[in-house]
């Protein structure tokens, strides 16, 4: 990102969150979460929506255009004819834009919103002749996400349509209906100067950066479904998803995808919208005001997903029992203990054994791997007990999964990453295939019985008082010694950092991943003084220290005698 253009976002991120921050007073963070994202997204379809309509509307003037509508065609009325030719649905479909509803355009819902109270509404829709009484901006919002979904049908079910029952007092909506009007997100410009960012670029920075703050404002419960940026970034970069199926079982709102798509585009590649691209997502999340989240997200850029068409539990309702991805990444629920049922004894997913009842980890970690591709890759986050603990089976499943081949690389992380837990955290990567991967077509190396371990515990920087982030270059440090061990381009053991272990160290560790254990102590610099002389300068130093302490402990004594105590 350039300069100018992280200057532009960081004013904006400040402008619009203060103009949200406002309903803070009237909702709980989890609640004003919804109305806020609810409305950021019908600004995007709208904006987007519009930006088609003046595309169209050039077009249907230009003579030298397929849609061009001729004046002589049109004799009666050429601009009512225009705006009619500006209302066919197919127009804005065929470019994957949404169709909104003319009640539900933003700059209908604004021109209502500041109408005074018991003005009646100026045109016909849906509910018109619901009572004054109910016909606040609350209820202008429901209606106008109820005629989107409607027009909309990979939106249903996914709209957030409770405005009307959060009972905020309309002028705060109307205020902050304004607030989000009053910024520019087509051809947006920053003192000055024009910025080459697209609407869908600026509202999904924004999107994921109220994400991010909400995640703050709800602590625990909020880190639920919201993994810090620079994690997903760190996965994705080392994964490097260019083409093929991806597939998160918790995703959360859907931050792999999004870093997926942003790859994707920095490296040239396309991401599947409607049926073309190189990549297509696919994932499952059990809440449902979360699986909202993650739907509107997607649809903010464009991304057509496949979630399971409802929320659902992973474990046990599998909502792509058949899916087998390229590329498949989570950050699920730590240690989680709630999770087991009897009709799980047996299921097939249980690739190295059967997990313990009272912890998900290594359920989490074989779902995935199940839903691998042949020569498919993953990465999730776990607890670091999973590298090491040998309760209820779970060191026979880890013996088994790297006895089999299916360890690929393990990464320790630094604490106080997460704005949900402060229980220390690990990635594991595993493959399929560690004989003859593919990655942009150009063949990996021969992997079998090897293991890359990374110590990044001493990486990152405290961003405030409570949470720690990578830095761009942590990222790319963590990333290149990966590559590099991969394809065998320049890779070196690092005292202290990496260590590229073979399988019989593994075994001589019985089977413990912990990276600390393979990567040593890092390397001290040389002071290039001989060890003898460094030891009777040491020794010299030391017995003076020792005689000017006799010597203060003396003064001590007299000073106290003179004051009548004695020692």
């Amino acid at each position: 990102m350039k300069d100018i253009e992280k200057q532009f976002f960081d004013e904006l991120e400040k402008k619009l969150w203060t103009a949200a921050d406002k309903l803070r007073s009237s909702l709980d963070a989890s609640r004003y979460k919804h109305v806020v994202l609810g409305l950021i997204f019908l600004k995007y379809v709208s904006d987007a929506f519009e930006e088609r309509q003046t595309e169209l509307n050039t077009q249907f003037r230009d003579p030298d255009h397929d849609y061009y509508m001729d004046p002589a065609d049109f004799p009666d009325d050429y601009e009512a004819d225009i705006a009619a030719e500006l209302e066919v649905r197919d127009y804005y479909t065929e470019k994957n834009v949404f169709w909104v509803p003319f009640e539900a355009r933003w700059q209908t819902l604004r021109d209502l919103a500041q109408l005074p109270p018991g003005e009646p509404l100026p045109w016909n829709v849906p509910g018109k002749d619901t009572p004054e009484k109910m016909r606040t901006v609350g209820w202008l919002i429901d209606n106008a996400m109820e005629a989107v979904e409607r027009e909309n049908g990979k939106l249903k079910n996914v709209l957030d349509k409770e405005f009307a029952r959060t009972e905020i007092e309309s002028h705060k909506l109307a205020d902050l209906i304004a607030h989000f009007s009053a910024t520019n997100f087509s051809q947006p410009s920053y003192h000055g100067q024009v910025l080459s960012l697209k609407s869908k670029d600026i509202l999904g920075h924004v999107y994921e950066y109220f994400l991010g703050q909400f995640a703050l404002a709800e602590g625990k419960k909020g880190g639920q479904y919201y993994t810090p940026k620079s994690i997903v970034t760190l996965i994705v970069e080392m994964l490097q998803p260019f083409k093929g199926r991806v597939y998160d079982p918790a995703m959360g709102s859907g931050g792999f995808f999004v870093q997926s798509e942003e790859f994707i585009a920095e490296h040239g590649g396309k991401v599947a919208k409607g049926k073309t691209g190189q990549i297509s997502v696919y994932g499952q999340e059990s809440n449902p005001t979360t699986w909202k989240l993650a739907a509107m997200n997607m649809a903010i850029r464009g991304l057509d997903f496949n979630f399971g068409g409802q929320p659902g539990d992973t474990m046990l309702n599998d909502l792509h029992p058949d899916l087998r991805a390229d590329y498949v990444m989570a950050n699920p629920p730590f240690n989680m203990k709630e999770w087991w049922s009897a009709k799980l004894d047996s299921d097939p997913r249980w690739i190295a054994g059967t997990p313990p009842q009272g912890n998900a980890n290594f359920a989490w970690l074989q779902h995935m791997l199940y839903h691998l591709a042949p020569t498919g890759s993953m990465a999730l986050l776990l607890a670091n007990g999973s590298m090491s603990s040998n309760t209820n089976n779970e060191g026979e499943i880890r013996k088994k999964l790297i006895e089999d081949g299916y360890v690929e690389c393990m990464v320790a992380l630094p604490g106080q990453l997460f704005t949900n837990t402060q229980i220390p955290a690990c990635i594991w990567f595993l493959t399929r295939d560690k004989a003859n991967g593919f990655n942009l077509d150009k063949k990996k190396r021969d992997r079998r019985r090897q293991f890359l371990f990374i110590d990044a515990r001493q990486l990152g920087y405290m961003k405030d008082r409570v949470l720690r982030d990578f830095t761009v270059d942590d990222i790319k440090k963590i990333a290149d010694t990966f590559h590099a061990w991969q394809h065998d381009e320049g890779y070196e053991d690092i005292p202290g950092f990496c260590y590229s272990a073979s399988l019989d160290d593994i075994r001589k560790h019985e089977h413990v991943l912990t990276p600390g254990r393979y990567v040593g102590a890092q390397a001290q610099e040389e002071d290039g003084e001989a060890f003898a002389d460094k030891m009777a300068r040491l020794t010299t130093q030391l017995a003076q220290q020792f005689a000017e302490s006799a010597t203060l402990e003396e003064e001590i004594k007299k000073n106290l005698a003179g004051l009548g105590y004695g020692l």
